[in-house]
């Protein structure tokens, strides 16, 4: 009976240790991609970085057998690119938004996507409905996330469509992922290898119509060739590691 009684605890122990360490990694990581984006002000530049830092992460740890990540092959990698494509636009909104807005604007609008993900699940994938007391809680947020956009102070129409399109794509992006995920039968460390490549691979097309490349270069030109003062360079460095962090608990999660 005793070993019965452990084995529950021992699960929800560790449980609520990776739900505390991703919500401190996920709340770190709000603050230092702000922090990033202000001493480094290249958002396509900025999150191809993103992209390097976990998809290499993910190989390098795969290569010395760490963990184990599904090869990467160009039928699957075909399959997967409109869920990676998804994902590049969620990641590309959060970045402008924090761009233009202050964390907390970020933080609401983000607080607002289990609600938004719980009513796309069951409309579009036919899941359970939230049980009351989880659809009441859920509403409360909205509520409160009303009451703040009625108050802001530092309320900006750039920002808040940076807001608003961030919240329909990263709520497209965990929608469609499970689905393509399901489908596909990727394992965790997979998925992570192909969104993030497959986004890297997409980065240049976006510097391009953005025309990003031309303040790259121009920065460039302007520094004498340097490409991160000091500051910058430690705020990109912090972005790289709270990043890879939270890969590590996200994925832990989803084990």
């Amino acid at each position: 009976m005793s070993a019965i009684r452990f084995e529950p605890t021992k699960q929800y122990y560790a449980t609520t240790s990776l739900v505390i360490g991703y919500a401190l990694c996920s709340s770190l990581l709000a603050v230092i991609n702000k922090f990033a984006i202000t001493k480094f002000n290249y958002p396509g530049l900025l999150t191809a970085l993103q992209y390097i830092t976990s998809a290499v992460g993910v190989w390098v740890l795969g290569k010395f057998g760490f963990l184990h990540h599904d090869p990467f092959k160009f039928d699957i990698a075909n399959k997967f690119l409109p869920a990676a494509v998804v994902f590049y636009l969620a990641i590309f909104t959060n970045t402008n938004l924090l761009r233009h807005a202050n964390v907390d604007t970020f933080i609401v609008f983000r607080s607002l996507t289990p609600l938004l993900v719980a009513l796309a699940d069951t409309i579009f994938r036919r899941q359970p409905c939230p049980s009351k007391l989880t659809f009441m809680s859920l509403l409360i947020i909205l509520g409160g996330a009303v009451g703040y956009v009625a108050t802001d102070s530092a309320f900006t129409l750039t920002a808040y469509s940076w807001a608003f399109a961030y919240l329909v794509t990263i709520t497209t992006e965990m929608v469609y992922i499970k689905h393509m995920v399901m489908n596909l039968g990727l394992n965790t460390w997979g998925f992570v290898l192909y969104n993030n490549l497959l986004s890297l691979m997409m980065a240049p097309i976006f510097w391009v119509l953005t025309g990003e490349y031309n303040e790259v270069f121009a920065a460039l030109v302007a520094n004498g060739g340097n490409w991160f003062e000091p500051v910058a360079f430690t705020a990109v460095s912090f972005y790289w590691v709270f990043d890879l962090r939270l890969v590590s608990e996200t994925c832990k999660l989803d084990l």
